[in-house]
């Protein structure tokens, strides 16, 4: 059986009094239990052009590939650092439906997670301004 992981490598000589170097390696599985991930968005791209939030994931609803409930998010902001203007809030609904920000990706920045969706927790993408700015992503999932 194939098998995806993600590794993520950390290392900073500035932040403490030693260097720093971090390496992890995960296999990606489904939730509870040691069967790999075999479904992919494939990396994409988006672009958001105005400032209104966009659902990227819309958490148990049927998409052209499958439902996607649970899986593992890779997201980057490719967009230039410039005047830190260019950042998209990531956040997700709670069991009230109010959104909740998990976090912001300023030009440059990425973030991988897990993503474990329902009934009001979807991925919504909150952009700053209405200037273009474009996201990559790939999402594996169950």
């Amino acid at each position: 059986m194939a098998t995806t992981t993600a590794t993520i490598s950390l290392s900073s000589s500035d932040i403490a009094d030693n260097n720093i170097s971090i390496s992890k390696t995960a296999t990606l599985t489904n939730a509870g239990n040691d069967t790999g991930m075999t479904k992919t968005t494939g990396l994409t791209r988006v672009i958001l052009e105005s400032s209104s939030n966009v659902v990227l994931i819309d958490s148990g609803a049927a998409t052209r590939l499958n439902t996607i409930t649970r899986g593992k998010i890779y997201i980057k902001n490719l967009n230039d650092r410039g005047d830190g203007t260019k950042f998209v809030t990531l956040e997700t609904g709670n069991n009230s439906g109010t959104p909740v920000e998990i976090g912001r990706l300023y030009g440059g920045d990425f973030a991988f997670f897990p993503f474990d969706g329902g009934t009001n927790k979807d991925l919504i993408l909150d952009p700053y301004d209405a200037t273009a700015t474009t996201l990559e992503y790939i999402i594996f999932y169950e």
